[in-house]
């Protein structure tokens, strides 16, 4: 697959091909350990915050 401009690739649960979605999940790694693990979360605030599922590592 080509390079894409980040602006072409689809938003999360949007992508049109299982290829696009595997490309999009990738593009987040983990601060700390760098897999490609990692979870979008909610905050009480209604803040976004991520954590690696390999780890433990959260960030925001």
């Amino acid at each position: 697959m080509p390079a894409r401009n980040p602006e072409e690739i689809p938003l999360l649960g949007v992508a049109s091909s299982a290829n696009e979605a595997a490309s999009v999940r990738t593009h987040l790694n983990c601060l700390s350990c760098g897999s490609a693990h990692v979870a979008q979360v909610l905050g009480d605030n209604g803040g976004v915050s991520y954590v690696c599922t390999a780890c433990g590592h959260s960030w925001s």
